[in-house]
């Protein structure tokens, strides 16, 4: 599909560089907005506002939506008062006010400058929500109907209201003061057995509905629980403000995911694509994690410094370092990614710490037995016997394998809780993921590597 897709993208490209427009137009009005937003990643500047005009009206702004922030700057500035206000007019209010909130400043003074006084007055209230809450993303064009309405009432209300609305299948059903008090949906108002029944008769009472304030990764994971087309989102008096709908909260999810992919690589998250990013922006955003983790590994280098005796007097023990510090941070990378992808689907929660040590634990012995019979047999059959490596005697064999063992469970046992801990101190617990435990079970096998040895070897 997706190579098909980019046959079809270069094939147009082609026609906008012979100057085909009538051609290339007739294909754009049968192409999704979405598709449509994805040619425009693949033009030059000078060739984004003439593309740009060569599609119908309610189509350019539905593919406006979809654009790079980068891009939707670029036409705002070259749009005329009228093209501007045209795009406008068409846009759903979350969608506007999610653009003016990636402008300049003087770009948002113009398209609010142009906005009609409702949708204005509407993204400056949505603007004033907390970043990342249900407020912030939600839309205030919804369907309400009231609760003695009749059915056939109901039904005309919503063709004289739906045009503008995000949503009409599910309405929802609000008193005088705007209190929600339940929701209809049109699949009920149509499968009425009477025109003349009234809506409070047929409405869902129990509703499932969040405040402003809710945050919208928790809106997201509603969404996925419950199923819905779309959520209601109340103020603290429980009057009804406005509805998340699912494609906000499939971009919330993917924005989260992105975060959470970031974060876990050591990365501050950027909201810029990869290729629209600079590698000034990719340097900022990945330098100071890199410093960090390189400070952070000098305890490494200063447990193997103080060690160095010990090294020198039996070599053999430095070539087995890398395979103990490597096995160490992949075993925590499973267990902290397995308790983090957790987390993010509300599976678990602080109070089943000891739960998930109990169980990473058990899971630990029994890999750290494998990894070790099998450590065992590779250092007496390759290095000993295959390489000849006379210095290399059973003790070593069996410091090496213990450790490695103990190294295991230490790691599985950090990679489990430090998440945990990490989101009941309110951190993102992507924070602790591969590099950042990587580095502590590095430090802390090195530790146990050289007690052994001293122990068991006397060096």
């Amino acid at each position: 599909m997706a190579e098909r897709f980019e046959i079809v993208e270069k094939a147009l490209l082609a026609m906008l560089e012979d100057k085909k427009y009538s051609t290339l137009r007739d294909i754009l009005v049968t192409m999704n907005p979405s598709d449509v937003a994805g040619l425009f990643r693949g033009l030059e500047e000078k060739q984004i506002p003439l593309m740009f005009r060569l599609l119908p009206k309610e189509q350019a702004a539905e593919t406006f939506v979809e654009m790079e922030p980068d891009d939707q700057e670029l036409l705002i500035r070259g749009f005329s008062d009228n093209e501007l206000k045209e795009v406008l007019d068409e846009l759903y209010v979350d969608d506007a006010a999610d653009i003016v909130e990636e402008m300049p400043a003087n770009v948002v003074k113009r398209i609010l400058r142009h906005a009609d006084p409702e949708m204005r007055s509407s993204i400056n209230q949505i603007l004033r929500y907390p970043e990342n809450s249900a407020g912030s993303i939600m839309t205030t064009e919804y369907v309400s109907l009231r609760p003695h309405m009749t059915v056939e009432e109901a039904i005309l209300r919503i063709r004289r209201q739906g045009v503008d609305k995000e949503t009409i299948y599910t309405c929802y059903v609000t008193e005088k003061d705007r209190k929600l008090i339940g929701l209809v949906t049109v699949k009920d108002l149509l499968l009425a057995e009477d025109d003349e029944m009234k809506i409070e008769d047929i409405m869902l009472k129990n509703l499932i509905f969040v405040t402003t304030r809710t945050d919208q990764e928790e809106v997201a994971r509603m969404f996925s629980k419950y199923n819905f087309l779309a959520l209601p989102v109340v103020d603290g008096e429980h009057r009804m403000v406005g509805i998340v709908t699912f494609d906000d909260a499939m971009d919330v999810m993917e924005d989260e995911a992105t975060e959470d992919m970031e974060i876990m690589a050591a990365m501050t998250p950027s909201e810029k694509s990869y290729l629209k990013s600079t590698p000034i922006d990719l340097f900022k955003h990945r330098i100071p994690w890199l410093m960090l983790l390189m400070v952070s590994a000098t305890f490494t280098g200063m447990i193997i410094t103080s060690f160095e005796d010990a090294l020198s007097m039996l070599p053999a023990l430095t070539a087995f370092i890398p395979m103990l510090m490597d096995t160490g941070g992949n075993c925590g990378s499973q267990s902290s990614v397995t308790v983090i992808r957790a987390l993010s689907l509300d599976e678990l929660r602080f109070g089943d710490l000891f739960k998930v040590m109990w169980k990473e634990i058990r899971t630990a012995v029994l890999c750290g037995i494998a990894l070790a019979s099998v450590c065992f047999l590779k250092v007496l059959l390759v290095d000993r016997l295959l390489m000849g490596n006379e210095s290399i005697n059973v003790t070593v064999n069996g410091v090496v394998c213990l450790t490695l063992c103990v190294t295991v469970v230490i790691a599985k046992f950090v990679g489990c809780s430090l998440p945990l801990l990490a989101k009941k101190l309110g951190f993102d617990p992507a924070v602790m993921a591969s590099p950042f435990i990587t580095t502590i079970v590095d430090a802390l096998s090195l530790l146990v590597y050289f007690l052994f040895a001293k122990l068991l070897l006397g060096v």
